[in-house]
Parts: structure tokens; sequence; C-alpha cells
């Protein structure tokens, strides 16, 4: 390996002895893959298969994905949850932590387990052009060398929703003039199937699935064995785009363990809600019985969508096999869906709930813009990915790295060792899923309607809490808030964004630019970034140095997209004419009603409808013009 990585590779190796895990992942693409049953389709995998394997590793171990790219644009890989301690540059968030990975070209992402202090349930996905929407993504299991509860064997449980066309038509259609109302791509299918230790589980004996992707089983065709009286470990990892899932096993008691890479005490629970990016660990007890099979059920949960297709199926069910020759017992639906409330749950290491010295409030919104695109926004700002990747301004910027407007839109710069207190305002009618890169969150306080001056529904926060919950990925209901706590104890360039993908890519994201000075400093004695962060931005002919567009400068940020902005207040010549057309035809509507009212032609109810009818369509028509907000 080269000198550099040698280096890094005693540091890594150093505590407690630990080893290094090498895998090399091909990144390419899969054609023909059909896990559904319903749709062949390309998908982007790893060395020529589909799904890309699981990771599975020690605490002990670091583990270097030494990722290629024979893919025809560039791509990065993203370990989602992990700290990325004094080397933000291998976080994998493309604008963010590097330009990406150009296709005929590898990078090496060191991901130091072994000093991060992390274990649990976490996963890696693609984080550039949508990729992992298209497959490029797995389940990242690290075990600590003694775990908090025992168990006698484990599974993972990959949940997903699945789309039979490639990201790069659906976002063409969705951020799109032809959708001003935001409606996001909705599923053609959902994804259930299982891992354990480093690969899949294969179908149920005598099914036969779609060639390409016949070594794992999906959906109905997927079974898990359970031998009575064992207790199991099951990590559920929500890998989606869009849909969350309600998870539940007919006839088996389950008990929350983990969230997150947070061990905390025994939850038991009878339903879970998982959305996207969150992953749960789970115990149960196998029955004592073999006289039949069980249901498991997935169901996506379809409020956010704006309709639910006829040739969608939203409910998955996969099964335990108990006797494989037993029937399977499968009890039907539940009455009634409920989201899980996570601060019910306590982690098991014990962390006070953090005093706090700032607070950052980010409210978020949907609109149509000037540019007749829907855009989602923190504090009527949408963001844009730089130019120069923000790790890379922090190194190049010199003192003018503490200034925010250096970054472009949604920047912000936080005090090394700050405490910062994170409101997050859903400002939206649907619900959002929240990832934080390079931290953990405390939760301290959910809030029903942060409007309200109830306090039943907008209660203030309780200082002093013993042990709040934390975890990284935190979904706000819409109308609701929460208030988040961290130390800005990890300087780097950092993303927090909504984590359904058409969301984030529609604007709904900050960046928190943490400590520069102090990134800088550790650039220089701690851990250099790798020569290819700055190379593979310039075979791009994108700059590598300077602020979010390219300039040695704080506020010149010529080149470097900041629309589209909010329409404009007042009449304009177009707003004049949507106007008349709107009076011409409410008049022409009330004309024609009073006609027919005056002929007895219209019994009140028709009047009724009208009327509804007539505010209906100026309703519509004033969404269409951005004047309320999304559907």
């Amino acid at each position: 390996m080269p000198w550099a990585y040698f280096l890094l590779a005693l540091q890594l190796a150093s505590p407690a002895f630990a080893g290094i895990k090498e895998v090399w992942w091909n990144l390419t693409y899969v054609e023909n893959a059909n896990p559904d049953g319903l749709h062949e389709r390309r998908v982007i995998g790893v060395n020529g298969t589909w799904p890309p394997p699981p990771l599975d590793i020690t605490n002990n171990d670091s583990l270097i994905v030494h990722a290629f790219n024979s893919l025809s644009e560039p791509t990065t890989i993203h370990h989602h949850g992990m700290f990325f301690n004094a080397s933000t540059w291998f976080d994998g968030a493309n604008g963010v932590s590097q330009c990406g990975i150009p296709p005929g070209h590898s990078f090496d992402y060191v991901v130091p387990t072994n000093s991060s202090g992390q274990w649990g349930t976490y996963w890696v996905h693609a984080h550039s052009s949508g990729h992992y929407v298209d497959g490029l993504r797995a389940p990242f299991l690290i075990h600590p060398s003694t775990e908090v509860y025992s168990y006698d064997a484990e599974y993972t449980i990959v949940l997903s929703d699945w789309y039979h066309e490639e990201h790069s038509v659906l976002i063409k259609r969705f951020i799109n003039i032809a959708n001003p109302t935001g409606n996001e791509p909705i599923p053609d299918a959902a994804l259930m199937y299982f891992a354990q230790d480093s690969s899949y589980l294969g179908p149920i004996s005598g099914k036969k699935p779609a060639p390409v992707t016949s070594h794992v089983g999906f959906n109905e065709n997927a079974t898990l064995p359970f031998e009575p009286g064992k207790t199991y470990r099951l990590r559920i990892v929500n890998t989606g785009a869009f849909a969350a899932f309600y998870f539940w096993i007919d006839g088996h008691k389950m008990r929350i363990i983990e969230a997150d890479g947070t061990d905390v005490d025994e939850h038991p629970i009878d339903l879970l809600s998982v959305t996207v990016a969150q992953r749960y660990s789970v115990l149960v007890t196998a029955r004592n019985d073999t006289d039949s099979n069980w249901a498991i059920h997935a169901n996506m949960d379809t409020v956010m969508f704006d309709h639910v297709p006829a040739t969608l199926q939203p409910n998955l069910t996969s099964s335990i096999t108990y006797n494989s020759s037993a029937s399977l017992t499968d009890l039907g639906s539940v009455d009634a869906y409920q989201d899980f409330n996570d601060t019910a749950l306590v982690p098991v290491v014990v962390e006070p709930m953090l005093p706090t010295d700032r607070t950052v409030e980010l409210e978020v919104s949907f609109t149509t813009m000037d540019d007749g695109t829907n855009r989602a926004m923190f504090n009527q700002v949408s963001y844009h990915s730089p130019l120069v990747p923000t790790a890379l301004s922090v190194l190049t910027l010199g003192p003018n790295a503490t200034v925010a407007t250096a970054y472009g839109t949604g920047g912000i710069v936080l005090d090394h060792l700050s405490a910062v207190q994170i409101i997050l305002k859903n400002g939206d009618i649907g619900k959002h899923p929240f990832h934080i890169h390079g931290h953990k969150v405390q939760l301290v306080n959910r809030v029903q309607n942060y409007s309200s001056t109830d306090p039943t529904l907008n209660p203030p926060i309780v200082e002093g809490q013993a042990n709040p919950m934390r975890r990284d990925t935190v979904q706000v209901p819409p109308g609701s808030s929460v208030a988040l706590r961290v130390v800005a104890d990890n300087p780097g360039a950092w993303l927090l964004h909504c984590h359904i993908e058409w969301h984030f890519e529609g604007g709904l994201a900050v960046t928190f630019v943490e400590a520069p000075l102090q990134m800088q400093q550790r650039a220089t004695t701690i851990q250099a970034p790798p020569d290819s962060l700055r190379q593979q931005c310039l075979s791009q002919n994108l700059p590598a140095s300077g602020n979010a567009a390219g300039h040695a400068s704080a506020t010149d940020l010529s080149g470097l997209q900041l629309g589209p902005f909010l329409q404009k207040s007042g009449f304009h010549t177009k707003g004049i004419l949507a106007m008349t057309g709107c009076v011409l035809t409410a008049v022409l509507g009330m004309l024609t009603v009073a006609w027919y009212s005056m002929s007895g032609a219209l019994s009140e109810e028709e009047v009724e409808r009208e009327v509804r009818a007539a505010h209906a369509a100026k309703l519509n028509r004033r969404r269409l013009f951005g004047l309320v907000k999304r559907k």
C-alpha cells in the first residue's frame, strides 16, 4: 500500500492491537435485477452482484473499503452513523466531504471503528446522484467484544421501498415545472430480505425467483429459521428512499434493545415504526411449539404518498419457519398504526442532558419557487451543493473558514466544543426523518404543535434530564418539532438533512461547519487528507480550494448556483393574467349558479356541491402558483 496508508494503518492498528478488515468493492451496474418479481431493471451493485454484500466487523478492527467506480458518473460511499473523528473527508457525502469518485478511479474509505467507540447496527450507502435509490446500499454491523444482552443467534432484516425506474429518470420528473406541488415518486414495490454474518439468506426451498437475484430470498420467498425456546436478535434496517415501515411478528413478542447504535434498556413493543435510515434491534424469544410457522409483517406507511396506485402492494409478508412442513399462520393486519415515541427509550450508557450555549432553529417548508419547481427549504433557503467540497473549503480558506457565507447555501459554523441545541420545526404536512452526520444527538424534547400556546401540545424543554435518548436519525411528524443537543467536539463538515432522498435533493439540508480552525490544525498534526481528495476534483474540472464557488474569498460566490428563489410578493404580469383568469372563471361560475337557482333547477344540496367544487378549484389554482403549502 502507499506510504501514507501504511502510516495510517499503523495508527488504526494501535488501539488494543486492533486489526484491519479490507474489502474491495467494484461499483458496477447489474442488469435485469428483479427482486420483487414484477419488473426487471438495471441496478447498482458490487463486484457484479446485487444486493451489495453486508459488512460485519468487530469494533477492535478498522475497516477500509477500496471502492473502484465502474459506473458512468461519479459516486461516493457513506458509512451511515460513523463519526469519522479527524477524518471528515472519509464521510462520503458528495459536495461536502469529497467531489465524488470519477468513473474509472478509486477511493479508499478508512472507517476507524476501533477508535470511535461505536458498535451496533448501521448501514452503508451511496451519497451521490441518488445511487442508493438504484440499489447501492447494504447493512453494516459492528460487534463489541462483549454485548450488553445475551442471545442465541441474530439476523438482520433489511426493509426498503423499490422503484422500477432509475433515479435519474425519477428526479427529473420530481423537480420539474410539471410537478409544482412537489408530489414525490411513489414506490412500485417494497422489499424485505434477511442477512446473517456477511451473507444474505437464500430463498425458501422450492421457490424459483428471478435468476439475477436468485441467491437472496425476498418478501414471501424469504424466511427466518427459528428453533424452539431460543432467543434471537433481529436487527431491523430501513434502507429505503421514501417509505417508512410498520413492523411486527405474529405470535411473538419483541423487546427493543438498540436504536441507531445506542444500546437501550429492554423496551417491550408490539408494533415498531421504522422510518427511512433508522435502525432498531429487538430480542424475540422463539415459541416452544413447532406446529405452525408465523408471518413477519412490514407495511409501508402510505400517508406520505400522494396516492396509492392500484398496482402497489404496500404490505409485505415474510415468515418465521419452525417446521418446513407446517402451515403459515398469518393473523392479518392491525387495527391502527402508531408511530413509536423514541424518547421513551433509555440508553444503557448514561450521559446526562447537555447544557446549551447556542440554539439553531431550522423550520421546514416546501413551496413553488420562481422557476416553477417545488423545492424544500430550511428557514426559506433551499440547499445547493457547492462546487468545492466543504471539507476542502475549510482546509484552504485560512481565517476565512470561520465565515458562514463562504460555504454557500446552508452553511452554519459552530465554535469548537460549543453545546448546541437544534430545534427542528416541521412546517410541512408530511413526516420527515432527519439524519446528522458525524454525531449522535440527544433527543431532549418533542412538541406536538410548535405553533400552539397550549403547554400540553407545546411543552417547554425540561432541563436536567438524567439520560435522554441518543441517536443519529430522528423523525419529525407534521406540525411538530424536536429539540436535539450535541457538543461540537468533532471538527469537520457534517450534513444535517432529510433522509427522504427526494427531499434531500430538493434542498432540505444544511451543513454544520464544525470548529474549522481546529480542523485545519488537525489536518496538519493528526491526519492529512489523501492526495486523491483534491486530485479527483481537478480531474472533473472542479475547483479544489477556496469558498463554495472556488474563490479565495468569504463573500464572492460568483459562478455558484444559489437559486431558485422564493417568488416575489406583489402583482406581476403572469400573476395579473392568472388572477384575471381566476376572477373571470369565478364570475362565470357564480352567474351560472345564480341562473340555475332562479330557474329552480338546483336544490340546496346541489348549490352546496357547486360552491365546494369552485372552492376546491380555487385552492388548486393557489397551489399551482405556490400560494399554499404543497400537498
